[in-house]
């Protein structure tokens, strides 16, 4: 096995304090074959020069600036400077388990191209994590332990970014690194659904998952809200949406609001209900407000759910049961 080289793509600005500890855990790893290509991103702490120490302990790391700007330029380098047959990726803030590399690519190995494998995930923070990352954390690990992963990614990124890995083909066949849209993680996994490359369930937690109030995903603007609604609705109307048939958007808050507006951009007409007696009836960006009984009039319609109280959306999620409609064929949750 160890004659399948693997290459670990990592691009790293200002997390000296923690890539003694990534990098570390790397060198831990009980598969051995691997090359380490890390892109300095601009940083301005120490973290070149802790990093440059790795490279004269261990000559698999190997070191470059990235000649662009940004994670997505980084990642290019990177991916350009790889010689590995199967590709992953890892954050410098974060820590690998030591048989990371060797679960994931005997599980490549054992189900072959066309396929991704990936893994459990757990947060961990000296301050402790909150109820929205471990939330995150634990539906996220449900998807994965089935490998359904897909079957809700128009809610949120249902592949982490840093717990992959796939064979360099099949990543060439995604286009690799080369939009230009962020967050990136949640493009790529959206351009692995569209070329369908099937997950591959895991049970073990192969990624640990550093959370603090700096980290680049809480405080850059690539990663607000408006940026994952645009690439949910791109994605969406490219993958899904069937225009025969009508469009419907439930719920009439704030992220009801701007997928109408995106969709009244792109010309695509819809229909739009919601369950607040002060809104049915009325305009909002000069389109009328129905209730849900209104879906009664409707024949063979793609919904999407903007609705994020819980309890409501497992009320929708009863009504399509009952009307025998299916899970990301006739209704889709975006949130």
């Amino acid at each position: 096995m160890q004659k399948h080289l693997i290459s670990i793509l990592i691009p790293f600005k200002n997390t000296a304090l923690f890539l003694p500890e990534c990098l570390d855990s790397i060198l831990n790893q009980t598969y051995t074959h691997w090359e380490l290509i890390i892109i300095d991103d601009g940083s301005t702490d120490n973290s070149y020069q802790i990093v440059n120490n790795y490279t004269e302990q261990d000559k698999r790391i190997k070191l470059f600036k990235n000649n662009g700007e940004g994670i997505i330029a980084a990642l290019r380098l990177a991916f350009k400077k790889s010689s590995g047959t199967y590709i992953t990726r890892m954050d410098s803030d974060d820590i690998m388990p030591i048989n990371k590399l060797e679960i994931l690519l005997n599980n490549l190995l054992l189900h072959g191209k066309k396929h991704l494998a990936t893994g459990l995930v757990s947060y961990f923070s000296k301050e402790g994590i909150n109820d929205g990352y471990k939330n995150y954390e634990n539906w996220l690990n449900k998807l994965t332990l089935d490998g359904n992963n897909y079957s809700e990614i128009y809610k949120e990124c249902v592949i982490p970014s840093p717990c992959w890995m796939v064979h360099k083909d099949d990543l060439l066949a995604c286009d690799a690194f080369n939009p230009d849209d962020y967050p990136e993680d949640y493009d790529l996994t959206f351009r692995f659904y569209k070329y369908q490359l099937k997950v591959i369930p895991c049970n073990k937690v192969l990624h640990y998952w550093r959370d603090y109030s700096n980290r680049t995903s809480r405080t850059h603007e690539h990663y607000a809200q408006n940026y994952f609604l645009e690439i949910k609705l791109k994605y969406f109307l490219e993958l899904d949406y069937n225009a025969s048939r009508p469009l419907v958007i439930w719920g009439a808050g704030n992220k009801g609001k701007n997928i109408a507006k995106l969709l009244i951009n792109k010309n695509v007409d819809f229909i739009w209900i919601c369950n607040n007696p002060k809104k049915i009836g009325k305009h909002i960006y000069e389109k009328k407000l129905y209730s849900f009984n209104y879906l009664k009039e409707l024949e063979n319609a793609q919904s999407i759910i903007t609705v994020a109280n819980k309890k409501s959306q497992q009320t929708i999620r009863t009504f399509f049961k009952n009307a025998n409609k299916q899970a990301m064929q006739d209704y889709f949750f975006f949130c």
